[in-house]
């Protein structure tokens, strides 16, 4: 096909609405346009064809035998191209969408306002994964992922969501007044960390530690750990946001604190979307814009 000689898709579509509607107004109202654009278009079209498809010899514009051939043609070609957009975005609308995250991160930031993302999408089933293991995304299984990093996830596409360092807390009970300046300092404290996650082990290592934790490691799920955490039951490593509360009564103390530019990303595989989880992202992102960064 030379796609030269075809008329501009404006044109096409202009034609198309006024010959489904018969009235100007009525097809700019369809295109969102002014019915002045629309007889612009239409105005056009006629040029580039070098064909009469109105006739304007009456009060109202009619379709001369050449528009009636054309609007025909359009209607068939339109039709085509909008069962086959139905057809191919509602594949996968059965499906529910699958999003992972932590079980901290779903406790503190995402189960707080999901109620929020069900009553804007009541027709979009969601299945939420809570592990600290990081997951395969692939076609058929996880659609969204929620992690923490720095957004480098090699093949995938990420965006940042809620930026918090990484921080390391215990309860002051634990501490007991002692004197903290370097990570050896806390090494014959026990250790928690959320199953499926290994942060207190990348940390250490990240300051160079060499020994390892002699009250040794305690590992336990997400909800479980803020309990033991503020229980004086060991140190952990956690993101900022999720302890902030806890650091401001006073209930935790914050020890040292990791370098910025760090924060939980939506990420997904390259490419588009299919519904549901276009209208999660989206949601995503209201509600990052909604709330206050570190």
């Amino acid at each position: 096909m030379n796609w030269r000689d075809m008329p501009p898709l404006s044109a096409l579509r202009a034609f198309a609405a006024f010959a489904e509607t018969g009235n100007l107004q009525q097809a700019g109202e369809q295109l969102n346009v002014s019915h002045a654009a629309i007889s612009q278009q239409l105005r056009h079209l006629e040029t580039h064809m070098g064909v009469p498809l109105l006739d304007r010899s009456g009060r109202a514009l009619r379709l001369t035998s050449e528009g009636e051939q054309l609007a025909q043609a359009l209607a068939l070609g339109f039709g085509a191209i909008r069962s086959a957009v139905q057809d191919l975005t509602s594949r996968g609308a059965g499906q529910p969408l699958h999003v992972t995250c932590t079980p901290m991160f779903a406790t503190h930031w995402l189960m707080p306002r999901l109620a929020g993302f069900r009553q804007a999408y009541p027709d979009v089933d969601l299945v939420i994964d809570p592990t600290g293991e990081v997951v395969r995304l692939a076609p058929g299984g996880i659609d969204i992922a929620l992690r923490y990093g720095t957004g480098t996830w090699p093949g995938l596409e990420a965006e940042m969501l809620l930026a918090s360092p990484m921080v390391v807390v215990a309860a002051p009970g634990l501490l007991d007044k002692r004197t903290v300046t370097t990570p050896e300092d806390l090494l014959d404290l026990p250790w928690l960390e959320e199953i499926g996650t290994n942060e207190a082990s990348v940390w250490l290592r990240s300051r160079g530690v060499q020994d390892g934790v002699k009250a040794g490691r305690v590992v336990l799920p997400g909800n479980l750990l803020m309990e033991a955490l503020r229980a004086g039951q060991g140190v952990a490593v956690s993101v900022r946001e999720f302890v902030a509360l806890d650091v401001a009564a006073g209930r935790l103390t914050e020890l040292f604190c990791e370098e910025k530019g760090r924060g939980y990303h939506i990420v997904h595989r390259p490419g588009l979307l299919r519904p549901g989880a276009r209208h999660f992202v989206n949601w995503l992102r209201r509600e990052r814009d909604s709330t206050p960064l570190i």
